[in-house]
């Protein structure tokens, strides 16, 4: 029994540091990409709602039986144009369905592209299933970035969403990557 516990307990002491570690090297890449990107002072957030498609690659597992997932993701973003805050709603689908609502701070780059960090929820639909991000309704962060082609409405977007206590049987947290491409209006 012993040894159950500590397995168990350096399991989570992993995933703990792998969170850990996608968190930081999310924010790194954030900073990163303010620091090596030119802006202007005039600089003005990418304009434009989309709606888009792309892939959901899940990065973390649960206890056994709660394994990482890949499944596709509809994404769609309000922006406001008047304030640096969007309102974006992701589904990751496929046998398994988990929509994330979030509302962003969106901070431009240049005139095509913005990062921008959002705050929400992860909701998986089916009871017990296991998707990219968990099996149970958790706080989610969600960082990312869009960026707009040049003379065309496409937008390419990324992002990941980190929901925390995310897990039924471990409360582990769960994290996912999303990528795809948007058509803005």
């Amino acid at each position: 029994m012993n040894h159950l516990k500590r397995a168990v307990s350096s399991r989570q002491t992993t995933q703990l540091w792998q969170s850990g570690s996608m968190i930081l090297g999310g924010a790194a890449l954030a900073v990163g990409v303010l620091l090596t990107t030119p802006s202007s002072a005039t600089a003005q957030a990418a304009y434009g709602s989309y709606v888009g498609a792309g892939v959901a690659v899940g990065l973390t597992d649960g206890a056994p039986g709660e394994p990482e997932r890949t499944s596709g993701v509809i994404a769609a973003r309000y922006k406001f144009l008047k304030l640096p805050v969007s309102v974006r709603a992701q589904a990751l689908i496929g046998k398994r369905t988990t929509l994330v609502p979030t509302i962003s701070y969106d901070l431009p780059i240049n005139w095509r592209t913005d990062v921008y960090l959002g705050v929400g929820a992860a909701v998986p639909l089916d009871d017990d299933r296991t998707t990219p991000l968990g099996n149970k309704t958790s706080f989610a962060i969600q960082p990312g970035i869009d960026y707009v082609l040049p003379n065309s409405q496409a937008v390419i977007f990324g992002n990941a969403v980190i929901a925390f206590d995310a897990y039924r049987q471990g409360g582990n947290t769960a994290a996912s990557l999303q990528a795809g491409v948007g058509l803005r209006f």
